[in-house]
Formats: C-alpha cells, structure tokens, sequence
C-alpha cells in the first residue's frame, strides 16, 4: 500500500474553458486490435500486465482501454499450428467471451502474405485455376462453419490481406491478370455469404494513403464484376510523416466512398511502441478522420498486434517491454471534445520522438549558428527525456513554443531543472504576452529543481515560453516537465458561482478530495483526463446539487489510475474549471 500524502490543502489553479458537447457517433463504429500472436506469446511464456503492473488476460486489458473488436489472421496449413483453423477458433471463443466483434483475416497462404508475397499454400500448389477457386471457397467456408459450431459469426471477413497485387500468385496477380484476382475474391465472398449473409467481405490493400493504388485495384475489380462490401487499409507512418498520411489517407477514402460506394475499414496501423505520445495522437487524429467520413461510411480503426513486446523482432506494438501497455492506447479511449485545456505544451516532458533528437517536436530552435546545440537526451525529470542545451565550442541558443488562444490572465511558468554553470545567460524566459518580457535564471544544480516564473500577465492571448542559453565551451543545463499554469483569468462569466474549491493532497497516492462551493443550486460533473485530452473516467456523473459546500472522494474509483499528470475537468452549468492534479 502506498502511504498517503500529507500536506497543506492546495488551493487549486482554476481555468475557465468552453468545452463543445458531445457529437453524435455511429454505434456500429470499431475500435479493434489484431492479436493473432496472443496464443503463441502465451505459450512461450509471455505475461500481460496492466499499466499498474497487475497480472491479466491481454484482451481484457484492450477492453479496458475502450476496444470493442478483435482481428485474426487465418493461414491454411501452417508449420506449427499456430493462426491454423483450430488456433483461430480457441481465440475467437476468448473473444467472443469477453464481448468482441470479430474480423476474421484470411491470408490464403500457410504463411504470411502482403504486398511483397502472396504464396500458395503447399496442398494448393499444383492447382489450376478452376481447382484454385474452389479451394479458396472450400478453405474460407470450412473455417466460418467451425466458429458458427461455437455460436460465432465474424462481423466482418477479409478476403486476401495487403493484397496490392492480387494474391495466390501467379494465378491471381492482379498486374497479370486482374480478371483471375476479380474471381478469386468473389470465390471467397460466396463462401462467406453461404455461412453468413450478414457478414460484410473486406478487399484489403496496404499504405491507406496511396490513391493511385486503390484507384488502380478497384477500378480493375468494378471492372471484372467483383462481389465485395468494404474497402480495407492499412497504415503504417512514421513519428514524423504521419499528420501527412493520415490526411492522404482520409482524402483517399472519401474518395473511395464517392467513387465506389463502398465503406471503408482501417484494418491496421502501428507505430514505434518507443513513441507512445506520437502514437496515441496518431490513433486519435485517425479516429477522428475516419468518423468523419460521410453517412458513417468510416467503419473503424484496428491495431496490429498492440500487445507485441520483445517478440521477434516487432517494433511496432503498443506494448512496453515491461509487459505493461503503453500510453499509447489511451487514444481509444476518444472524448469527441477539444483537450481540456489549451495551456498544455505541446511535448512538455520532450517524450514526443521516443528517442534521443534534434529540435524536439512542438518546439523551435532560434540561433544563427549554434542549432546543434539543441537536443534531447536520456535521464529525464519524469519519463525518459530532457532537453538539453550543451555544446563542445561557446553557443546562443534559444529552444521555444508559443501558446495561443490563452484567455488573457495571470499565469505561472514552470520547469525542472539541472545545470552545470558557468553559462553567461541560462534562463527560463516568458515573452510576446503582451507586456515586458520575465526571465527567471536557472540555479546551479546536478539534481533536478524545479524554478517558476510568476505573475505572467496575458493581455494578447499569447505567450512564447522557452530556454535561453549563452553558454561557454562545454557549458549545459536541462529542462523537463514544462507547464504554464493560470493563476487567474479573465472569463465571459462570472466565477463567483463556484467558489473556494481546493483539492487535497495534489500531489496524491491513494485518496483525493475534490471540495467546492456553489453560490446556487447547479449541476456539476467531475471528469480525468490524461494530458492530451483522452477521457481516463468519469468521478462524478452530471448530478444536480444545492448550493453550499460539497465534497468530491472516492478512492475505489482511482485504484487503477496509472502514477503521471492528469487533468481535473469540473463543469457546471456550461462553464468548466481544469486542473493539473499529480498521481505518485
């Protein structure tokens, strides 16, 4: 059990922000995971834990974190069993157990096939085409008919996967014979359609973001009459391309919507499990996208394999190799609202990039020849990274943001430290707010201290905060953890109908109390975001209270919430206060 906190009650720094209601979302739409490695990690030993280290079953971890829908590959005649008929069927029972959608993938290989590969199975090799047909219909009914036995029937079924050029070469190459590719999926759609009418057939291609491509292969299917109900993609961007795939991918499914007809699916995507903050902004922008499309025709989102760590040789999971999941996932559990606060730096804790980089994302570098001088490097305050401004030969160096659409107010610049000396300049420093400039000089310490710079007054709406350092050779410092925090803002309504509200302890281990007055009878909502505005859980549903003195704790409700930065979000009556509570 962790000790509880004893301090003096903080009074809490509070925010006014508008904060949209609700949309609309279609309730058909998937959030899902391929976890067709799950049984064989199992089996060589691996173990899942929850983020707080509690020892549990992979899928209900992914159920916890809002997922509705697994995928699992399906290969013919595998070496060793394993994504063969049978192995399929046990996980689809685990599956179905626990409430899953299913999407079955068929491969039409006993290995793997994508873009680059698309080899017949051994027992099909010798197989002309009209025998190949059959056995693609014979194989996908067989294994459909073996999950029905279990009162299983997929909501959706993948004929072929990444199949950017046909598949069960060389008869079905779509680039030598995309008649023969057009049959063969058509094969496999009758056979899904003989075992359940209302499951939904996926044409499956890779890189979502390519148009060229899937205009190509559906125009070449539409052309050879194939039966198919959903265009299915896969994306697979970089910590630094994917705002441009992403895009390129949701202009081309729309225009695979308004060309075909079709809904479209994205069957996978991935990114380094070493950049989980890129990785859990990049799942929330594809959500985001991909519920945007036209008349609900953006089926959903599946991870590939999240649960991968440490397992051969994959990088792309969601998964710390401590067998914990990482933050990653927290983007499937999507509040269709703007983050709650719009004071939060862009990257604060430099974790963004998952490694050490030049020039971190979300900040800028100024200097006229000492860029390099900018880095992030290991050992950080919280998390793994700083940043640091060092250089062999003297350096000027400034690393920065700035933050807009500020409510104009008094605020308070924070970071934590560590310097070495010696520097002529090497300050925090706040500017562009509509006022003079404030600097506050980093201390000399090899151990992490953390300096304010207060009384910050917004006039413009704006801030620049940043690191200014003139160093000698082989000078450096560090910063970690950077927030800007309103010590008091100017609001369109009065805050007089909620007074006096503190929190108690902040920071905290097991308890938390959230206590406030209301000058009239309201109703008031307490909710807990993560950092980038994902919706950790809902403390107080909206309730209508009397005016006076109220009181906030529940200390059940937070036994899993994972130690790190949350956001407080108390509403009432259309305004909301926000506050950044710490969990040890």
């Amino acid at each position: 059990m962790k000790t509880r906190l004893r301090s003096a009650l903080l009074l809490l720094s509070l925010l006014w922000v508008s904060i949209p209601s609700a949309s609309a979302q279609a309730p058909t739409f998937a959030k899902g995971a391929d976890v067709s490695w799950l049984t064989q990690m199992e089996a060589a030993g691996y173990k899942f834990y929850t983020k707080d280290g509690v020892p549990q079953d992979a899928m209900q971890i992914l159920k916890g974190y809002g997922l509705d829908a697994i995928r699992l590959r399906v290969w013919v005649n595998p070496a060793d069993g394993w994504n063969g008929q049978a192995d399929v069927v046990a996980k689809a029972v685990r599956a179905r157990n626990l409430g899953y959608r299913l999407m079955i993938d068929f491969h039409y290989s006993d290995s793997w096939a994508d873009p680059g590969k698309q080899t017949k199975p051994a027992a099909w090799q010798s197989y002309n085409f009209t025998q190949l047909k059959q056995a693609v219909y014979d194989h996908t009914f067989a294994v459909l008919t073996a999950l029905k036995a279990q009162g299983i029937t997929p909501e959706w079924v993948q004929v072929g996967n990444e199949t950017n050029n046909g598949m069960l070469w060389e008869d079905g190459k779509a680039s030598v014979n995309m008649k023969n590719f057009a049959d063969l999926v058509s094969s496999g759609y009758d056979a899904v359609k003989a075992v359940s009418s209302q499951s939904k057939v996926i044409v499956h291609l890779s890189n979502g973001y390519d148009n060229g491509l899937f205009r190509w292969m559906f125009d070449g299917l539409t052309a050879n009459n194939a039966r198919y109900d959903v265009i299915g993609m896969s994306l697979y961007p970089t910590t630094a391309n994917w705002p441009t795939l992403t895009a390129q991918c949701l202009t081309n499914i729309n225009d695979m919507v308004a060309r075909y007809g079709k809904e479209v699916m994205i069957c996978e995507i991935g990114m380094p499990y070493t950049a989980p903050q890129a990785t859990q902004e990049m799942i929330a922008d594809l959500l985001k996208k991909v519920r945007s499309v036209p008349n609900n025709k953006g089926l959903g989102v599946f991870y590939w394999e999240p649960q991968a760590y440490n397992w051969q040789g994959y990088t792309l999971g969601a998964w710390s190799l401590n067998g914990r999941p990482t933050t990653a996932l927290e983007a499937f559990l999507e509040q269709p609202t703007a983050p709650p606060s719009p004071l939060q730096a862009r990257n604060p804790g430099f974790e963004y990039d998952g490694a050490a980089t030049q020039t971190p994302t979300g900040w800028s570098t100024r200097s006229t020849a000492d860029q390099d001088a900018d880095k992030t490097e290991f050992n950080g305050h919280t998390g793994d990274y700083r940043l640091t401004h060092y250089k062999a030969t003297a350096y000027q160096v400034a690393t920065y943001q700035v933050l807009t659409n500020l409510p104009n107010g008094r605020y308070t610049l924070k970071a934590w430290v560590q310097n070495g000396g010696g520097q002529t300049l090497c300050q925090l420093y706040a500017r562009d707010f509509g006022s003079t400039d404030k600097t506050a000089a980093l201390p000399v310490t090899a151990t992490w201290a953390q300096v304010q710079l207060t009384n910050i007054n917004v006039t413009n709406g704006q801030c620049e905060i940043g690191l200014l350092s003139q160093g000698n050779a082989g000078n450096y410092c560090s910063i970690d953890d950077v927030e800007l925090v309103a010590e008091s803002v100017t609001a369109a309504s009065s805050a007089a109908s909620l007074t006096a509200t503190t929190v108690f302890p902040n920071p905290f281990s097991e308890d938390l109390a959230i206590s406030y007055t209301l000058s009239k009878s309201e109703t008031v909502r307490i909710d807990l975001y993560t950092t980038t505005g994902q919706l950790v859980q809902t403390m107080l549903a909206p309730q209508q209270q009397a005016a006076g003195a109220h009181t906030w704790q529940n200390k059940s409700m937070l036994n899993n919430l994972g130690s790190g930065l949350y956001l407080l979000r108390l509403t009432h009556d259309g305004q909301t206060l926000v506050q950044r509570v710490v969990r040890r």
